[in-house]
């Protein structure tokens, strides 16, 4: 059906954004990443200074020069309310006039939430970097492209009417190739310590599955149509 219509209990509804055959596979890894996030929260929970770990990965990135570090603060500007303004915008347009509602609710609610998730966690784990005053754990920014990439990848698995196996390494690979991007461009730039970044990719994969689950549910409640 290339994406295009599912049929549950009978049902036919509008394409999923989150496909059948990758329900139960990225339910796992939405668990596997909340553990992450849980368990590095608690390892830093109230640290002003890197672990052994983010000081190795962190004198190896940290203050990269040109033309690196001019790719890295244009990263970094995707992770801003401007630059997340004009990529949220970008996909919502396509989805809107490839008339695809949902999968426009999910480019929006998905790193929205992922982003909102990480700003509740800050004041919890209360890691700092930079003095008092910056809530290190975990990252907003790398949550935010990593949820995006991951949305758009469900997208476009579903579209393509990809199995269980070739669907999920699409959409790890994106959220992967997305949160190291980012992940690098805020250590690059000094903003967040590596384990900070792990943790706001993890908190994307736990938070976006969940979210387009939510958002089928919601669709196919509201526009039921016998088939």
């Amino acid at each position: 059906m290339g994406g295009t219509v599912t049929v549950t209990d009978g049902k036919l509804t509008a394409a999923a954004v989150l496909p059948v055959v990758m329900r139960g596979r990225l339910a796992v890894v939405a668990v596997l990443a909340s553990l992450v996030v849980l368990l590095l929260g608690v390892r830093y929970a109230g640290d002003s200074g890197p672990g052994r770990t983010d000081a190795r990965i962190g004198e190896a990135a940290y203050g990269v020069g040109a033309p690196w570090w001019h790719l890295a603060h244009a990263t970094d500007f995707l992770g801003d309310p401007g630059g997340a303004l004009l990529l949220l915008t970008a996909g919502v347009v396509g989805c809107l006039r490839a008339r695809r509602t949902r999968a426009a609710v999910l480019l929006l609610a998905g790193p929205g939430l992922a982003v909102g998730v990480t700003r509740l966690l800050k004041p919890l784990a209360a890691r700092t970097i930079n003095g008092d005053d910056n809530l290190a754990f975990p990252s907003g920014h790398t949550a935010f492209l990593t949820a995006f990439a991951l949305a758009l990848a469900l997208l476009a698995a579903g579209r393509s009417g990809l199995g269980p196996t070739s669907g999920t390494v699409l959409a790890l690979a994106a959220a992967s190739a997305a949160g190291a991007l980012m992940g690098w461009a805020q250590v690059a730039t000094g903003a967040h310590y590596p384990t900070d970044t792990v943790g706001g990719c993890c908190t994307a994969l736990a938070v976006v599955p969940a979210v387009a689950r939510a958002v089928d549910r919601v669709a196919d409640a509201r526009h039921p149509h016998k088939g």
